[in-house]
């Protein structure tokens, strides 16, 4: 047997840190001496606490530590990967803000980026992400449309925190890589002149703030919003995960559409903001479709579906908009619980889809 102090020296953690693994049981001690508390380790406990001791160094958060040290190897190394995933993503959200820091520290002259984009994939981008702007004057930062530029396309992203709408455009760019926040008025007036036949392709400057847009024989000019637009990539990767989802369903719009604006399609009153709002709730059938429940029937513990009694609660007006702004007959929705996120995805296209937030019920 040993004693803390002595796995400690073995394993590199300190003795307040086996301390916090045994109240947190992640690594708990093979014996506790009744008298005096003190606590002794096995031989075989010295590699799952110098496992934890390097999991720690890396940051990887306290359950995922549990996790591996009574995981097989395999499940450890999907974990490690994970983890390393994370980091990355992290490590390129820290550049772009210290980038971002450092145009305030010490503004560079702006450069001009101009796109040349195609009227038609604009369009349906736009069609795609408008549903879900902003509307509170509260948080101007949502009023608008993010456009994200990249060496290739462009990305365009809304949000009013409930839900979240992203599409993508191919581009000509001259010019580096920018972001800017494009106020709604703009989109609007933008999104009418590309119903005309001009086929000429779109013409977008971004100069700093200033915007010109150059379709349809008319030129359109506006400033960008003077926000920072919230960090998107990180808020998907809290909101849908780095995993598939559980349940992925191919839906047909049309009878979906049908059963959510019913006359009598069932709901259930929840209050938000003071306001009483009317719930939807989805469900799997026993064949894996998706189906609206009846609020009142009793949750299907024995799990005669093969969800096993999943409920989700969802807005059905904003569960409508996503189902319209994504366009075509045949949708897939993922599921991933009743307090995950839903995603409406087209079949077959990973960068045009909206998450709707869940409502608990």
């Amino acid at each position: 047997m040993h004693s803390i102090g002595e796995l400690a020296r073995a394993s590199g953690l300190t003795v307040s840190a086996l301390r916090f693994y045994d109240s947190a049981n992640v690594l708990e001690p093979a014996l506790v001496d009744p008298v005096t508390g003190y606590r002794w380790y096995t031989d075989e406990q010295i590699a799952p606490a110098r496992l934890v001791a390097g999991l720690r160094r890396v940051g990887m958060p306290v359950p995922e530590i549990a996790a591996a040290v009574r995981a097989e190897p395999a499940e450890v190394h999907r974990l490690l990967d994970a983890h390393l995933r994370r980091l990355a993503d992290g490590l390129a959200d820290a550049r772009r803000e210290i980038d971002r820091l450092r145009a305030l520290v010490d503004p560079a002259p702006a450069q001009a980026t101009a796109l040349l984009l195609s009227p038609t994939e604009l369009a349906a981008a736009l069609d795609a992400v408008r549903f879900a702007v902003g509307a509170d004057p509260e948080l101007p930062v949502l009023c608008g449309v993010l456009l994200d530029v990249e060496p290739d396309a462009v990305r365009l992203v809304a949000t009013d925190r409930h839900r979240m709408a992203l599409a993508r455009a191919g581009a000509t760019v001259d010019g580096p890589p920018t972001r800017v926040l494009l106020p709604v008025d703009l989109v609007d007036r933008l999104r009418r002149l590309l119903d005309s036949e001009d086929p000429e392709p779109v013409r977008l400057t971004v100069a700093g703030t200033d915007l010109r847009i150059a379709v349809a024989g008319r030129t359109l000019t506006g400033t960008a919003l003077p926000y920072d637009f919230p960090d998107y990539r990180r808020l998907l990767r809290e909101a849908v995960g780095e995993h598939r989802a559980t349940y992925r369903v191919p839906v047909d719009v049309a009878a979906l559409r049908a059963a959510l604006t019913a006359p009598a399609a069932p709901t259930v009153a929840r209050e938000y903001a003071g306001r009483p709002l009317a719930v939807t709730v989805l469900g799997l059938d026993d064949r894996g479709g998706l189906r609206v429940l009846d609020p009142t029937d009793e949750p299907d513990p024995a799990g005669t579906d093969q969800a096993g009694g999943l409920r989700i609660g969802v807005n059905g007006d904003y569960l409508l908009d996503a189902l319209a702004a994504a366009g075509g007959p045949q949708l897939v929705l993922e599921l991933d619980g009743p307090i995950a996120p839903l995603a409406v995805r087209r079949p077959g296209d990973a960068d045009t889809f909206s998450v709707l937030m869940p409502i608990r019920l």
